[in-house]
């Protein structure tokens, strides 16, 4: 007799078959998907990083110059801010020898007397000169023998008689003959750049005229009138 058969559920669930000893158990399909993953978005991610750098710098090359650059500074200064006093010493040179003979003047030879003696050219000691010339010939014939002091020194003439062949000659031989021993006083007194009364005093006093120039009686204080010499004189 046949053995019967047992019924069989249609909703029951099959029984997995055992596994097999020895045999590795497959993983699911799902995992695997999950690793492939995240190790796409490691390898992305690197990419990036490598990829960020020179873009950055390069972005960072391409900027205007508005942004680089720093801006420019600026100082204001108050208009009330006191000015520096600079302090500005009598003269100690005059224009070239070359342009006081061009002019011409008795102001000309005079600074060129202190110009040829290495004295100061100051406005007292050319003033002193001016009216030591005036004394000695007068303003308007002050080119009188090209000597203007009545200079014994070099002229040819003693007692101031002699005479020059130009007026820059002249000028030479004034600086020279004051530079000698005989007329230091009066040298000194231009060095120190006195006022043209006190330098006019040691003048007086000098052997320089016989008469001493009345001790200043005979000697004008009054503004020297400016007189320009023949061109013949000084050449």
């Amino acid at each position: 007799m046949p053995s019967p058969r047992r019924a069989t559920r249609p909703d029951a669930p099959a029984t997995p078959p055992a596994p097999v000893v020895g045999t590795a158990t497959p993983r699911p399909r799902i995992a695997m998907r999950r690793r492939s993953g995240l190790e796409a978005l490691a390898v992305l991610g690197l990419v990036a990083s490598v990829a960020i750098v020179p873009v950055a710098s390069a972005q960072a090359q391409d900027l205007p110059s508005s942004v680089t650059d720093l801006e420019s500074q600026s100082l204001v200064v108050s208009a009330a801010a006191d000015e520096p006093v600079i302090a500005r010493p009598d003269a100690t040179a005059s224009d070239g020898v070359e342009s006081l003979v061009a002019s011409g003047t008795n102001a000309d030879w005079a600074t060129l007397v202190l110009l040829d003696g290495d004295f100061p050219i100051t406005q007292e000691n050319v003033t002193v000169f001016l009216r030591w010339m005036r004394q000695e010939n007068g303003p308007d014939d002050w080119f009188n023998r090209n000597n203007p002091l009545n200079n014994g020194y070099g002229s040819g003439g003693g007692g101031g008689t002699g005479v020059y062949s130009e007026l820059q000659t002249a000028a030479q031989k004034a600086a020279e003959n004051l530079r000698r021993p005989i007329f230091s006083d009066i040298a000194a007194a231009f060095d120190a750049k006195q006022s043209a009364d006190a330098t006019a005093r040691v003048i007086w006093a000098s052997r320089w005229s016989t008469s001493h120039y009345a001790n200043g009686h005979h000697w004008s204080t009054a503004p020297v009138k400016i007189v320009t010499a023949p061109a013949g004189a000084w050449h």
